[in-house]
């Protein structure tokens, strides 16, 4: 057990923590959340040893194996996989000895340590090593490149993975997401759900703290605030807490009301598709916690957008490439005006390539690219912060995109922002990584596109900014095209999934739900031994989540069943229904002597009619049952998590 008592941070002028408390409780999974600049890093590297503590205490950290993920790597001959190991640095030494005593000859040194590789796993080190990378995003033959040859993202995956391969009893991740595709996010969940240890996370990724915590701590003015489960429920239970506070009352009342029109208008056009579905849920419960979100300092909406014509955006047999090499071949889409589209697919797949193409940045290899010539692109993607002048403020950046802006208008748009006062007009070379991220998306936003192209918009962005893009999106009338590792995001924004993969794009049947299950089974359980934490309690601890996993799968399959029962007979009923009205476009139907005729196929018209929509209202109904059930599996395991609660005060 890991103990803050009365903690202080001073960094400079600021203070960060002003006697905090907490307590982290041996094999929690706790998520650590607050704003770019609450203290969140500072709090690590204090738990690292890196700070000192202005007052208070920590206790507990004698005897505790830590592991962090390093948020820099210098560049460095060493091949990859050999710098992934080297976070086992007991298994690293054991190594370099048995190489030099088998160099000179110390025969009887090396069987000693051949033993002692034996006992710390040494001889599967290299398939778990392997198994990381692959996790991770890389391509075989990847461990034996030089650090050197990957880019800044990838160094990062690498710091991940050589964090993941030390053996620990506390795991700290800071932000371990941010650089990974919606596929490596899912295979870390896995990962993560058999950890032994203590994890601390932080994370802006809200699905990924559901999947993964059992707890938040929440950090602001100061002080740390204990919430039970993830972070859905962190919203729900700060939303209860806030209401109750009447000098908030009117403006969480005006909040919700606009998020209450977003649901209504997108209640009366949804389609039954399982994707729109899932988003008309999302909204649902975006109207629930609004009040969670009144204190936030991002306020933003989109100009509106000028009309398009059909088709926005359209490739016809296309193929995709660089050079020589195709990456997508046979490749015919359409978006129309108003689709809201999420892209899917493992890293390497082709997203960020289908994604250039159909801008125009990439030429096509073959077939034939239409867009809309009323088309106005907003296009954003991480190198947007690439080309933004350091030398220049935010407001000069949206002054040069519309020279005839109006000052004022300008400044109005970046408060939403949150670059108020000098913020605004300062030069934005020390300015952090998500406040470049916001301007980037700010300048992008601000030309009131009607066609939006987005390539991680989330990327560097905290939990509060991407809950007001989120918002933000449910107001834009224009069209989306998604790319995000985010799944609120996806869930809360788009309506129809594409999936790149084996080398085309096609139409996605189910829903993002759907697609998480894919990956995660696919990924299937971790090795024993690549999750070892040194303690016979981590065992029992994962043979009892693997118990209350099967209990959870075995207790939700009648529901999955009558699902995929009901969906099977709303397909036949539309093909029936779809048939009978074909039969009534026949214009000689409509003769005198075809009366008994018309009139038996239009009373099957009706009767079909009416078993479409009891279909699925007995599906939306089964649906519902089934997210009712499983959120109840997910409420008594935090629940159990929660027998030993850490402490946090205000």
């Amino acid at each position: 057990m890991v103990i803050l008592r009365e903690l202080s941070l001073r960094r400079g002028d600021r203070l960060l923590l002003d006697r905090a408390r907490a307590t982290l409780t041996h094999g929690e999974r706790i998520a650590l959340i607050g704003a770019n600049g609450s203290g969140k890093s500072s709090l690590f590297a204090l738990l690292l040893g890196e700070l000192g503590a202005d007052g208070g205490e920590v206790e507990g950290l004698d005897g505790l194996r830590l592991a962090h993920m390093a948020q820099e790597v210098e560049a460095s001959d060493l091949p990859a996989a050999a710098y992934v190991l080297a976070g086992d640095a007991e298994l690293a030494a054991l190594r370099d000895r048995l190489r030099a005593q088998e160099a000179t000859g110390d025969f009887d040194g090396a069987a000693a340590t051949h033993a002692a590789l034996q006992d710390c796993g040494g001889y599967t080190a290299d398939a778990r090593v392997e198994r990381l990378l692959r996790g991770l995003g890389f391509a075989p033959g990847d461990g034996e490149r030089p650090v050197a040859a990957f880019s800044g993202g990838w160094r990062i995956r690498l710091n991940l993975a050589r964090a993941l391969m030390t053996p620990s009893d506390l795991l700290l991740l800071d932000e371990p997401t941010n650089h990974l595709d919606l596929d490596a996010s899912l295979w870390l969940q896995g990962w993560l759900a058999d950890y032994g240890g203590t994890l601390l996370l932080i994370s802006h990724d809200r699905d990924f703290i559901d999947a993964t915590c059992n707890r938040v701590l929440y950090l602001a003015g100061g002080t740390l605030e204990a919430y039970r489960g993830g972070y859905s429920d962190f919203e729900r239970q700060r939303a209860e807490r806030l209401a109750t506070e009447q000098a908030q009352q009117e403006r969480q009342q005006r909040r919700a009301a606009e998020i209450e029109a977003f649901v209504r208008r997108f209640r009366a056009k949804a389609s039954k598709a399982r994707q729109a579905q899932s988003r008309l849920k999302a909204l649902e419960r975006m109207e629930q916690v609004a009040a969670a979100h009144v204190d936030t300092p991002f306020r933003f909406e989109f100009p509106p957008a000028p009309p398009l014509t059909d088709p926005a955006l359209a490739l016809d047999r296309a193929r995709l490439g660089h050079g020589d090499r195709v990456v997508l071949d046979a490749v015919t889409l359409r978006l129309a005006p108003g689709d809201r589209v999420g892209l899917l697919g493992r890293n390497g797949a082709g997203k960020s390539t289908l994604l250039k193409a159909l801008v125009g940045r990439l030429p096509l290899l073959a077939g034939d690219r239409r867009a809309s010539d009323r088309c106005r692109l907003g296009y954003y993607d991480q190198q947007q912060l690439e080309v933004l002048d350091l030398a220049a403020s935010p407001a000069q950046h949206l002054q040069r995109a519309t020279p005839g802006a109006r000052e004022q208008a300008i400044l109005d748009f970046l408060g939403g922002f949150d670059f108020r006062g000098e913020r605004a007009t300062t030069p934005i070379a020390p300015f952090s990584g998500g406040e470049k991220a916001r301007l980037a998306l700010a300048l992008v936003l601000w030309q009131a596109p009607n066609l939006l192209v987005l390539d991680e918009p989330t990327n560097h962005l905290d939990l509060a900014m991407r809950e007001a893009l989120a918002e933000a999106l449910q107001g834009y009338d224009g069209t989306v095209l998604l790319v995000s590792h985010d799944r609120h995001l996806l869930r809360s924004t788009v309506d129809r999934l594409w999936l790149v993969a084996d080398g085309t794009v096609r139409d996605y049947d189910g829903d993002l739900a759907g697609y998480e299950a894919a990956v995660l089974a696919a990924a299937g359980p971790a090795p024993r031994e690549q999750l070892d934490s040194g303690s016979a309690a981590a065992g029992e601890d994962r043979r009892s989540r693997r118990q209350a996993a099967a209990a959870r799968r075995e207790a939700l399959r009648p529901l999955q069943r009558e699902v995929e029962q009901l969906e099977r007979a709303l397909e036949r009923s539309g093909k029936d229904l779809a048939a009978v009205q074909a039969k009534l476009g026949d214009e000689a139907l409509y003769a005198e002597a075809a009366g008994d005729e018309l009139t038996a196929l239009l009373r099957r018209e009706g009767e079909l009619r009416g078993e479409t929509e009891a279909l699925e209202e007995a599906w939306l109904e089964a649906e519902a049952a089934l997210e009712e059930a499983a959120a109840s599996f997910t409420d008594a395991n935090a629940a159990g998590g929660e027998a030993s609660p850490g402490a946090a005060s205000a």
